[in-house]
C-alpha cells in the first residue's frame, strides 16, 4: 500500500518523469524563490546555491570555516584588513579562472542600490559599504575591497569584525560570473545559461518538480565531490515528504518543517530520525505601520497571552525550547535578556489602556503564514489564544513560499509567522536585521536608540562590553517595543540512514553542504 501511495504521489507532483535516478535525492522544502546569491534570503534557496557557488571560504560538514576559493589569508594587527590569496586552479564552469576581480565586481553588484539585495547589509562591515549601498557614495573605488592582482583580494573593514570569515562563506558574498549576468540579464540563473564556480552545475530546473545538479568538471576540488548527480525536490507537504523518504524515492529530508506533527512521537523512535538544536528561532512579526499594531502596548499584549510551553509540548514536540529572547542563549557566549513572560491579566490591562477593553472595538487582523502543516497548526493555536484571552479575532492567511516572502518584503500582512537561522555564530546575526530600513527587518519598525546600539556594538572590541550593548538593544526589541514575539528555539531535523549516507552532521548553523555528502556503502 505504501508503495502504491508513493507512486500515486510521484505522478501527482510530476516527479515520476522518466530518467536515471540521481545519486542523491534530497527533500528540500519550498520551491526556491531564486538561485541568485545576491537575491536569496531563505534556507531552501541557500542549500542549492551553496552547491552551485563557492566563496572565499566555505563550511565543512560540522559547520566550521575552511578555505574555499581563497587557499589562505592573513589579517592585519588591528584586525581591520584581510588579505586573501586565491587558488590558481579555481575555475568557472566555462573554464574561466576565478579571480579577485570577480569578487570585487560581484560585491559591487550586491551593494548597488538597483540590485535591491535585502542582504546587502552583510557587506556593511566593509569600509564605505553602507554608504555605497545607500547611494551617498557613488565612487566604488572608495569601498574597502580591491584586487592588487588577479590572485589577491584585499578587504578593509570599518572596524574589527569577529565573524567576518564566517561571512566570507555566506551566500550574499558568493561570486557570480558578471559577463554572464550582464549578457543574460534575469535569465542568467536558468539551466544552459548559468556559469558558476561551485561543486555542481545546474542541469535542470523544473518548477515544482525538481532541480537536477551535476558535478562540475571544472571545480578545483572535484576529486572530493562524491555524488555525480543530485536531485533537489521542492516538497512542501510533510506527509508527502515522509512517504517519499519511506518509499526510497528520496535519500535525505533536509527541512525541519517537513515532519508530520501527528506522527512525530513515532518518528523520533526511528533510526533514520536525526535531531539537534541549532541557532534558529521561530517568532512572530508585527506590521507596526498598521493600526492598532503601531501601539507598543498592543504588541506587548499580543505577546503576553501566548503560551509558548503549550506550543512546543502540544504542536512542535521535537524538543524545542520556549524562547524568551530572539537570540538563542549561549550564542558565542552571549546570554540574552529575558523577554516578556506570559501574563494574560497584564495583557488585558495593556489592551484596555490602548483603548480596547475586553477586545471591544479591536479590528480584525490577518495572521500570515507559509504553507506547511506545522505552520498551520501553530497559527490556529495562536489564533485561539488571542480570542480566548483578549477577545481579539484574527483570520488565517496561508501563502506558498515565494508569495509569502514577497508579502513580508512589501509589509502586506498584519501578524506573520517568521523564523531566523543564524548566518554565523554571533548574536549580531539576529539583532542587526531590525535596524531602520534593514533588508530583513520586514516589520516597518524604526528606533534610533536601537540603531545606535547596534552601531556601537559593531565598533566595540571588548567582548563583554559588546554583549552588554547587545543586551540593551535586545531588551528594546523583545520587551519595551516588541515589534516581534520570540516563540521557540528550533531543533534541526533530518531523515537519513546514517549507515549509508555520510557528510551530514549536526551543527549550530544547521548547514549541510551537498558537496560534503557521500555514500558509505
Amino acid at each position: 500500500m505504501k508503495r502504491l501511495l508513493a507512486i500515486f504521489l510521484i505522478l501527482l507532483c510530476g516527479c515520476g518523469q522518466p530518467g536515471r535516478r540521481a545519486d542523491l535525492v534530497i527533500l528540500n522544502g519550498a520551491e526556491p524563490e531564486s538561485l541568485d546569491p545576491a537575491v536569496i534570503t531563505g534556507q531552501p534557496e541557500g542549500r542549492v546555491v551553496y552547491a552551485l557557488f563557492e566563496g572565499l571560504a566555505s563550511l565543512d560538514s560540522a559547520g566550521r570555516v575552511k578555505p574555499g576559493v581563497a587557499e589562505r589569508w592573513e589579517t592585519s594587527g588591528d584586525k581591520r584588513t584581510y588579505t586573501f590569496h586565491l587558488r590558481h586552479d579555481a575555475k568557472w564552469s566555462n573554464g574561466d579562472s576565478v579571480t579577485a576581480a570577480d569578487f570585487v565586481a560581484s560585491w559591487r553588484r550586491t551593494l548597488a542600490p538597483e540590485t535591491a539585495s535585502e542582504y546587502a547589509y552583510q557587506l556593511y562591515y566593509i569600509k564605505n559599504g553602507r554608504a555605497f549601498n545607500e547611494g551617498s557614495l557613488k565612487d566604488f573605488s572608495q569601498v574597502g575591497v580591491g584586487a592588487p592582482d588577479p590572485w589577491t583580494l584585499r578587504v578593509e573593514l570599518e572596524s574589527p569584525t569577529p565573524f567576518f570569515l564566517d561571512l566570507c562563506a555566506f551566500e550574499t558574498l558568493l561570486p557570480v560570473h558578471m559577463a554572464t549576468v550582464e549578457k543574460e540579464g534575469d535569465q542568467w540563473i536558468k539551466p544552459g545559461k548559468m556559469v558558476n564556480n561551485g561543486a555542481y552545475c545546474l542541469k535542470e530546473w523544473r518548477i515544482n518538480d525538481r532541480i537536477r545538479l551535476e558535478k562540475n568538471p571544472f571545480y578545483w576540488d572535484k576529486a572530493h565531490v562524491a555524488m555525480q548527480t543530485v536531485d533537489v525536490l521542492p516538497i512542501s507537504k510533510a506527509i508527502t515528504a515522509l512517504n517519499f523518504y519511506i518509499s526510497g524515492i528520496a535519500d535525505l529530508m533536509m527541512d525541519k518543517g517537513l515532519v508530520p506533527p501527528a506522527l512525530l512521537g513515532d518518528l523520533k523512535k526511528k533510526p533514520f530520525f536525526h535531531s539537534a538544536p541549532f541557532l534558529g528561532t521561530f517568532f512572530l512579526r508585527y506590521n507596526v505601520t498598521k493600526k492598532p499594531l503601531d501601539d507598543p502596548r498592543v504588541r506587548q499584549a499580543l505577546s503576553m497571552v501566548i503560551d509558548k510551553r503549550l506550543l512546543v509540548d502540544k504542536i512542535t514536540r521535537g524538543g524545542e525550547r520556549p524562547a524568551a529572547s530572539l537570540v538563542p542563549p549561549g550564542t558565542a557566549g552571549y546570554e540574552p535578556p529575558e523577554g516578556l513572560a506570559r501574563d494574560p491579566e497584564r495583557a488585558r490591562k495593556l489592551l484596555s489602556e490602548a483603548g480596547f477593553p475586553g477586545g471591544k472595538g479591536f479590528p480584525f487582523l490577518t495572521f500570515l503564514y507559509s504553507e506547511g502543516e506545522l505552520n498551520e497548526a501553530l497559527a490556529i493555536e495562536i489564533q485561539n489564544m488571542y480570542r480566548r484571552e483578549l477577545g481579539v479575532n484574527v483570520t488565517m492567511r496561508r501563502q506558498e513560499w515565494k508569495v509569502y516572502l514577497e508579502s513580508l518584503t512589501n509589509l502586506d500582512y498584519d501578524i506573520c509567522r517568521s523564523s531566523w537561522v543564524g548566518d554565523y555564530p554571533d548574536p549580531n546575526t539576529f539583532l542587526d536585521m531590525f535596524v531602520t530600513d534593514g533588508g530583513n527587518n520586514r516589520t516597518g519598525w524604526s528606533n534610533k536608540t536601537y540603531d545606535g546600539l547596534i552601531a556601537a556594538a559593531a565598533r566595540e572590541t571588548d567582548t563583554k562590553k559588546r554583549f552588554d550593548v547587545f543586551r540593551q538593544a535586545e531588551r528594546l526589541l523583545v520587551v519595551q517595543e516588541a515589534p516581534i514575539t520570540p516563540l521557540f528555539f528550533y531543533v534541526g531535523i533530518q531523515f537519513y540512514d546514517g549507515k549509508k549516507l555520510g557528510g551530514v552532521e549536526a551543527n549550530l548553523l544547521d548547514e549541510h553542504r551537498i558537496q560534503e555528502m557521500y555514500r558509505k556503502q
